[in-house]
């Protein structure tokens, strides 16, 4: 136990006076000798916990118990030792900062506490420094502003950094106790990279058959930024194609999305060329100088040529003929043509749909089209006969048209 203090009487002290204490502590962290007066502390003492103690101390007579002089009031104030670390408030931090911004930048404040007496000594005084995150940025000693220390951070190459920021006591002189915290630094996107086609020269395949307004192709120009920066507008620029076929802009997936609006015909047109242009939809002034924020691929669309059925030079064709007429005699012919121009043989055949006739009256040679009698005839019985004709292109896949 330490000697704090020592009760002294005015009158002569001898072995009829004894010692008495109260107040905050007493008797518990303080003690006073009943004999010679002194005061001891018999607990390590805390300032953080509490900085003064109250305390009353009295000298009586023994034999009396009267007070052999007025109570003496002291008042102990606890003196600091530097035995506090210091604590950041809400470390781990994590902080943003646009990539590219000027070295000196603000990205946070990062504050630390010491619980020592700050205005005794240097035991609460703080000085901050980085153990890690060099060279890419600095924290201010004094203040705890953690700022960008190299120009031109790009997060497309690294987009996360793990700063470890220490407070050190004793304004950082040797023997300073220190405490520690982590920044995560998050360098979020500007737009610095323009787009580009992955290939300037595009060809695609689209069958004679398609619909008008669907789609017919996709392309895709990249871009290395995100979200809004790396948003894209379509368009033609010039070509044969220029009506034909138009691009528009896929909200979800940034595709280039090419769709047809007139039908194809395969014998009259069967390829065309477009230029097509991507370009972001949102600039920032800053990075113009990079160069043009656009890029322009050529697409080549090649029409498939789709088999159509024969086609007939008239849908319904008008004959006469003589009731006299000797069985096998000609009536007439009719005849089909390949709009492919690929001049497939085309066969002929009568149906039953829309014939009347199904007795059989005709004949159609199946090579020739022509049409001829197969019995004797009869205005009287049947004045009109109505026959079908089916005319099939020989081919790997069989088409008609009646």
């Amino acid at each position: 136990s330490n000697t704090l203090s020592h009760q002294h009487t005015i009158t002569p002290r001898n072995q009829h006076t004894r010692y008495f204490l109260s107040g905050e502590g007493a008797m518990s962290i303080f003690t006073i000798d009943e004999n010679t007066g002194d005061i001891h502390a018999t607990k390590r003492l805390d300032r953080e916990q509490q900085e003064y103690f109250t305390l009353r101390a009295q000298a009586r007579d023994r034999n009396t118990n009267l007070l052999v002089e007025p109570e003496s009031l002291f008042i102990i104030k606890v003196q600091d030792i530097n035995d506090n670390e210091p604590k950041f408030l809400d470390g781990p931090y994590t902080a943003r900062v646009p990539e590219r911004c000027p070295v000196g930048t603000s990205v946070m404040t990062v504050v630390a506490t010491d619980d020592d007496d700050p205005t005794y000594g240097n035991s609460a005084g703080l000085v901050y420094s980085l153990l890690q995150g060099q060279p890419f940025f600095s924290v201010e000693p004094k203040t705890g502003v953690v700022r960008t220390a190299l120009p031109d951070m790009d997060r497309e190459i690294r987009d996360n950094y793990l700063l470890v920021v220490q407070a050190k006591d004793m304004i950082g002189q040797m023997g300073g106790l220190s405490g520690t915290t982590s920044v995560t630094v998050m360098l979020t996107d500007v737009n610095d990279n323009p787009p580009h086609f992955p290939r300037s020269d595009y060809q695609f395949s689209v069958p004679e058959s398609a619909m008008v307004f669907t789609v017919v192709a996709k392309i895709k120009a990249l871009d290395l930024d995100i979200g809004l920066n790396s948003e894209m507008d379509y368009r033609v620029l010039d070509g044969d194609g220029l009506g034909t076929f138009r691009v528009i802009t896929d909200p979800n997936t940034q595709e280039g999305l090419v769709t047809l609006q007139k039908a194809l015909d395969f014998e009259a047109k069967s390829s065309y060329l477009l230029r097509v242009e991507a370009s972001n939809h949102f600039l920032d002034a800053r990075f113009l100088s990079i160069g043009p924020f656009r890029d322009v691929a050529v697409l080549r669309l090649l029409v498939e040529n789709v088999d159509e059925p024969p086609v007939f030079s008239s849908s319904i064709s008008r004959m006469v003929v003589s009731e006299a007429a000797a069985v096998g005699a000609e009536v007439g012919s009719v005849s089909a043509r390949d709009p492919d121009n690929i001049n497939s043989p085309i066969r002929y055949v009568t149906t039953e749909r829309h014939t009347s006739d199904v007795e059989c009256y005709f004949n159609i040679d199946s090579v020739s089209g022509v049409i001829s009698t197969a019995r004797p005839l009869d205005r009287e019985i049947n004045a009109v006969h109505n026959i079908s004709v089916l005319a099939t292109e020989i081919c790997e896949s069989e088409l008609y048209y009646i």
